[in-house]
This record gives structure tokens, C-alpha cells and sequence, in this order.
């Protein structure tokens, strides 16, 4: 199960791309100039937090190994490392699809 906190952040960065003043609902006429998130930043901050959702299970999961940690800790992190690898396969099969539109577009 996600964590509030995994659930903030995805709601922020969301807001960040949608907001009209960031950039991204600039007008061809518009030279204001404002560069708004890039999408490259974007893809490394969602794999980071994909990967340190999985080094969080491991070392919850050795440490449960040693006996030096709760179950309840143990079943969260591994919950959120496959919440966040379900959703990175899902976005990636999404830009994949995408790509495959594109290339089949007529021009």
C-alpha cells in the first residue's frame, strides 16, 4: 500500500507540469521565455524514487532477516517498491504505445 508521502509527491510534480505559470502552456506567439520542467529531470526523479523505494525493502528485508526489524515495515516497503515498479512499467508501456502512434502517423 502507498504511503501518503509517495502520494504527496506524485500530486506535486503533477501540479508542477500542469501549472499554466511553469512553462508547458506556452502559446507558439508567447516569448516570455519561462522554461517550464524538463521531461529528462522528470524521467531521473521518478527512476531515483523507483530505486530508492527498492533499497529501502532490501534493507528492511535484511533487517528482518537479522531480526532487527517489523513485519508491518517489512510487507510497507516491499508494498511501495512494487507500487512504484507497477507504475514505472505502466508509464513506460504508455510511452511506448505512444512512440508506436506516432511512427504509424501519416505525414
Amino acid at each position: 500500500m502507498p504511503t501518503p508521502g509517495i502520494a504527496a509527491n506524485a500530486y506535486a510534480q503533477l501540479a508542477r507540469i500542469t501549472d499554466p505559470g511553469a512553462g508547458l502552456a506556452k502559446t507558439i506567439g508567447d516569448e516570455s521565455g519561462g522554461q517550464g520542467p524538463n521531461f529528462g529531470s522528470l524521467l531521473k526523479e521518478a527512476i531515483d524514487g523507483v530505486a530508492a523505494a527498492g533499497r529501502k525493502s532490501d534493507v528492511q528485508a535484511q533487517a528482518m532477516a537479522s531480526g532487527k526489524a517489523n513485519i508491518i515495515d517489512v510487507v510497507t516497503a516491499i508494498a511501495e517498491a512494487e507500487t512504484a515498479i507497477g507504475t514505472l512499467v505502466s508509464v513506460r508501456d504508455n510511452v511506448i504505445q505512444s512512440y508506436q502512434e506516432i511512427m504509424r502517423m501519416t505525414i
